[in-house]
């Protein structure tokens, strides 16, 4: 098969399993770190290996806008590309047009929208964003959906949750008459009658309203995908709705398949997220906190461009294993960054990803040997 999941052991609501795709396995609960361009900033991809990364998230929307979703194909796919043998997740493009609320217009057909680099005009349907997907040719893709805003009244909320599930569905069946147009698909083909192609997810939304996510989650395991994600999260509610909306939708997810909550959270909320039952997360926290100088440690956020940090001559975490923390004191990683030096930028990401990294080994551990209920508050 193209793509396969097995739950290996459970603490509780949690999960320890491994998916399998046509460029590696992958163990869960996973941290995907967000390399939107085909690059996780600041940091190249021999030290994402090091640093024990199993699979990238990058973002259809900019892709497809540059450097173009043909050159990608010509070269091969997302993974010949940027040099990275591992698996690879892209996202629709739907939450990026979603946030560019001044320029796009949604219609039953898809979405008209300008790009944000030169207000040029462009048009994503669910097929043409499959038709993108299928050919950066990453691992797992998604189907288009409209993300709600926040706040949004329940017609309007509703009116959009159906237009995604219409879109769900010509999304899947897009992809059903093309998933072999991928580029690796033929040096890919395992034997003869055989052969590897991507996995569709489908995703479930219904904005803060837990019958609607119930609903949808419902309707979206009708369609039967590999996967299904809860997309339309952290779109600016309230962090306790956040939870209420995972949990009404994952209650309803089969527990054989993979789930994945888009767009999540800090170090301790992935954790808590692994509790519920969820399998894969995302968030662009640990980079986008790096490069302005807040760094996650075992004895809480440290802010670098502090004074006090000035004549620091103590690892940042000392509880961390990580390079930066085994070589830099925090005095020179607050010059780096008081300089405005690159190498602050660099170093910072590296922190930030090994801390999320670690964090979500210890759970998967924990999982493993029954241990994750009781230990959870030290993970």
């Amino acid at each position: 098969m193209s793509f396969s999941f097995q739950v290996e052991a459970t603490s509780g609501a949690a999960r320890a399993g491994r998916f399998v795709t046509p460029h590696g396995e992958v163990e869960t609960p996973v941290f995907m770190p967000v390399g939107t361009l085909g690059s996780v900033k600041g940091v190249p991809q021999d030290t994402l290996e090091e640093l024990g990364v199993q699979i990238l998230l990058n973002n259809t929307y900019h892709l497809y806008l540059r450097p173009g979703v043909e050159t990608v194909r010509q070269l091969g796919g997302v993974q010949k590309f940027m040099s990275w043998k591992r698996p690879i997740l892209t996202d629709s493009g739907g939450f990026q047009v979603f946030s560019l609320s001044e320029l796009r217009k949604v219609t039953e057909e898809g979405v008209a929208f300008r790009s944000h680099l030169d207000g040029s005009s462009h048009f994503f349907s669910p097929e043409s964003a499959l038709e993108a997907e299928i050919g950066l040719g990453a691992d797992i893709i998604m189907a288009f959906d409209e993300c709600t805003e926040f706040p949004a009244e329940r017609e309007r909320t509703r009116q959009s949750m159906e237009l995604t599930l219409r879109w769900a569905r010509r999304s899947k069946d897009y992809f059903e008459q093309h998933k072999r147009e991928v580029p690796w698909h033929e040096e890919k083909t395992l034997a003869a009658g055989s052969e590897q192609t991507q996995a569709l997810f489908g995703i479930v939304q219904g904005g803060m309203y837990a019958d609607l996510r119930r609903e949808s989650a419902e309707r979206t395991v009708e369609m039967d995908f590999p996967g299904y994600a809860i997309g339309g999260l952290s779109v600016g509610e309230p962090r306790g709705k956040t939870w209420e909306m995972v949990e009404a939708a994952i209650a309803l997810l089969p527990a054989a398949r993979p789930r994945y909550v888009m767009g999540v959270g800090t170090p301790e909320e992935i954790v808590q997220y692994a509790a519920l039952g969820v399998d894969m997360m995302d968030c662009v926290l640990p980079t986008r906190a790096a490069r302005h100088g807040l760094l996650f440690t075992s004895q809480g956020k440290v802010s670098i461009k502090k004074q006090c940090y000035a004549r620091d001559e103590g690892p940042l975490d000392p509880n961390c294993g990580c390079r930066v923390c085994r070589r830099y004191s925090r005095a020179y990683l607050r010059h780096l960054y008081s300089s405005n030096e690159v190498l602050a930028q660099v170093l910072n990401t590296v922190h930030n990803l090994s801390y999320y990294l670690d964090t979500i080994r210890r759970a998967r551990h924990a999982i493993k040997v029954g241990e994750f209920a009781s230990s959870r508050s030290a993970v």
